[in-house]
């Protein structure tokens, strides 16, 4: 199956939005094959936002990625929705900055600032397998 990584990052689980934020994904079609609510270490998340460290909102990421639990999810799609399962969830999370994310979105309806904007998606289908491997190696 074709399958994604998504955090439902501190503040989505601080305001209880996690049940929400699931709900749609599987009110989408999608299913959760693999779900854990985790306080994410320092050198876990130094290794997931690896391509920014050096900048200069690097450490502020990584306090608020550690702070408090963290709701980490493998998505899953049906087999004909091919790789770009990916691109169905970060759909469903809506720009970056909530301030321009799309009413129906989940930043869009719930997202306060772009610093903590309550999701995490992969990117692609290669960053899905990587972010994986970090977060539940094995599977």
């Amino acid at each position: 199956m074709p399958r994604t990584f998504v955090i439902c990052k501190p503040d989505a689980v601080e305001r209880g939005l996690v049940g929400e934020i699931i709900a749609r994904i599987e009110r989408k079609g999608l299913t959760l094959s693999r779900a854990e609510l985790r306080t994410i270490d320092r050198d876990t998340a130094g290794i997931h936002y690896q391509e920014h460290d050096g900048k200069p909102f690097f450490e502020d990421l990584i306090k608020f990625v550690t702070r408090s639990p963290a709701m980490l999810m493998v998505v899953e799609g049906p087999d004909d929705a091919g790789d770009e399962i990916y691109a169905v969830v970060r759909n469903l999370m809506g720009a970056t900055n909530p301030a321009t994310a799309a009413p129906g979105t989940i930043r869009g309806d719930f997202g306060l600032m772009v610093t903590e904007n309550l999701v995490h998606g992969s990117d692609s289908h290669e960053s899905a397998e990587r972010e994986i491997n970090i977060f539940f190696p094995g599977i």
